[in-house]
Parts: structure tokens; sequence; C-alpha cells
């Protein structure tokens, strides 16, 4: 526990945590500190003292502990709550952690498609989509339209010029090499805008071509995997910044980033590649020579077949998957053979990562009540 102005948790691990004052005032929980509807705070917390103190610490029962501040206020703490918000990274936020996978992947995750799935059945298809950034539902009805339902379910569509749904099929004087039958290598879609649509769906309404293959490379684990045995080209393309365009007739959408972008601990966050698009500023030649051979490095693990996984999308096969991890891309086909039509949506990546929050509540509001009678 430290000493008596002084809060120390320790872990199972036996590593120990010294709690700061500031940062353990901010997270009281008690009427006058916090709003008991909306959750939200009911101070500034930057009106509080900054050399605030502990002037009392004591622990009326295991795992609580009591504590009194310099500016007088107490508050009850639960150490575990603590000790789970002091382990949450930048990017974490107290989701599944992503599980990196290649082409050895061996099960892909499907699941069968129920308008009215229960609670645990749902929170399994989130849990699966959170940690392997995809999930493929079956027996998805062929209705034109359905995309907007699926997607509905786990957050709200994000309308782009492109509609709030738009037709993947292979149409003349196309806007977009997607709406043609050419093979598509492996990118990340829309890194022109600001900010990129964290998810896309595509539904499969019918499909008759023998080709067109859908492909999907774990974006993370390539790059993971460069860091680990090329880190300067690694840091190259984690640190230039590239310009994204995209140009019609109605719009014109520029954005920069990284091909590969970290959070502020240095974790992965998102990738931004697609070759048709992107633009490098004119930099010293030497640092021109550095990122491009970087991105050459990138690229060819990118399409390497030892990472990317291919399947065949049949009608009532819809694909989500996480348009900031994930690349795409498909096989050509042939278009004489019949049609190959799917239609597709985004919504942002703070969907599923919500509803797995509340329905991982729910289940423990309903644990404590069952423990409760």
């Amino acid at each position: 526990m430290g000493g008596p102005n002084e809060l120390v948790l320790e872990r199972a691990d036996g590593s120990r945590h010294s709690i700061h004052p500031l940062w353990l005032r901010e997270r009281c929980r008690d009427p006058a500190s916090i709003d008991p509807q909306t959750q939200q705070r009911l101070q500034d917390p930057s009106d509080f003292d900054i050399d605030l103190a502990l002037v009392a610490v004591s622990q009326p029962q295991p795992g609580t502990y009591r504590i009194k501040f310099s500016d007088g206020h107490e508050a009850s703490f639960d150490a575990a709550e603590i000790l789970a918000e002091a382990a949450l990274t930048p990017n974490s936020h107290d989701c599944p952690a992503p599980r990196l996978w290649d082409g050895t992947l061996a099960e892909l995750p499907r699941a069968r498609w129920r308008a009215d799935p229960g609670e645990a059945e749902l929170s399994s298809w989130l849990e699966a989509f959170l940690t392997l950034g995809l999930v493929i539902f079956e027996g998805v009805p062929t209705e034109p339209g359905m995309v907007l339902k699926l997607g509905a379910m786990f957050g709200f569509t994000r309308e782009t010029n492109f509609g709030a749904l738009f037709n993947v099929r292979s149409t003349p004087n196309a806007n977009d090499l997607a709406y043609t039958s050419l093979a598509l290598d492996p990118h990340t879609d829309n890194p022109y805008r600001a900010p990129v649509p964290g998810i896309q769906l595509l539904h499969c309404l019918v499909n008759e071509t023998r080709g067109g293959l859908s492909t999907l490379v774990d974006g993370f684990a390539v790059a993971q995997a460069l860091r680990e045995r090329h880190p300067q080209a690694f840091a190259i393309l984690a640190s230039t910044p590239v310009r994204f365009r995209y140009i019609d007739v109605d719009a014109e959408l520029t954005a920069s980033a990284p091909l590969i972008e970290l959070d502020l601990g240095g974790d992965l966050k998102a990738i931004h590649f697609s070759p048709r698009l992107d633009f490098v500023p004119l930099f010293a030649r030497e640092r021109l020579d550095a990122y491009y051979r970087a991105r050459r490095l990138f690229d060819q693990r990118l399409r390497a077949p030892d990472f990317a996984i291919r399947f065949l999308l049949k009608a009532g096969d819809l694909v989500m998957f996480d348009n900031c991890r994930l690349l795409h891309g498909r096989t050509a086909f042939d278009p004489s053979e019949g049609l190959r039509h799917l239609q597709g949506c985004y919504i942002d990546s703070d969907g599923p990562r919500s509803l797995y929050r509340v329905l991982r509540r729910r289940r423990a509001l309903s644990s404590a009540v069952r423990r409760s009678a």
C-alpha cells in the first residue's frame, strides 16, 4: 500500500504501481465528482491543486481503499478497477487485442447470420472481428441494401461521394478500378479521406464467375514482420508523410498520412496503402531513395502469397473487415462468364467497439444481479 501518504498497488505478477494523486483524483466516482446518469465529471480537473497530495490512505476491506486528498475530498476506490485502468495503452481502450495472422490462418472466422442474434452470439461475432480484423457472415439475404441493415447492427453508416452504399461490379466508364474486372492488389480504401472509413462491409448478391476471388492481408502482421527484420525501413515508412489523392467529376479529395501509422505509445494504429493513389513529397534525394526502398520491401511482403488469404464470396456471403488494419483486393474475372455483383458500405471503427463494451457491461450487471439474488 506504500506509506501513509502514498498509494502503491501490486499486480498478481508482483509488479508495483505508485498512483499519482491527481491521476487518482480525476477518477473519483462519488456523487460530488461525477454525474451518475451521464458518467461525466462535475468538475474541471485542471482546477485541482497541481500539488495535490494524499493525506490519508486506509483499507477498510481487502481490495478497497479509502483516500483523503489534501483538498479535503474523500473517496473510495476499487484496486482492481484502478489497476485495469492503469493497464490501458493508448490504442487498447479495453477491447480484445489484435491477433496477427498470415496466409496460414487455418479457419476463417465465419458466422451464420441472423437478424436477431442473442447477446452471447453477437458478442462472439464482435470478439472474432476485434481480434482478427474480419468476420464472414453466411446466409445473408441477397436483397439489395441488406449491407446497410447489417452495418447498422454494428455502427453508423459513413456516407461518401460513392453513396451510403456502393455497387461493386464491372461498369463502363468506371470512376474507380474497383468497378472494373481487373485484378486489384492489396490496398486500404479511401486513404485520401480524413478520417478514413474504419470498417468496410462487402455483400455478395450474385457471383457467376470463376475468378474474382477476394483477398485479405493482415497489414499489422506484415508491418510487424518488417519492424523485426528491417527496423530502419519500418521507421522510414512510419515517419514519412504520403499524400493520397482521388479525383472525380464531382470530387477531389486529398489527405496525408504515413503508410504505417503508430499511436503515441509506438504501437501499430493503422495502415494507409494504395499504390494507385499515393504521392510522396519531393524530399532530398537520399531520403527519397531510402523511402522508395522501404516502400518496395513493404509492398513485396503485402503481395507475398505467404501473408494473403483467398476465398470466394458466394451469393449471400458478407465480409466485414477493418479497413485500417487489413488490406483487401481480388483476382481478375471475366465478365462474359456472368454477373459478379457486390454491394458495400462503410462504418466507423468505434461502432463495434462501443457495442462490445455495452454487451460486456450488461453481462457484468446481470452477473452481479444473480450473485445478489
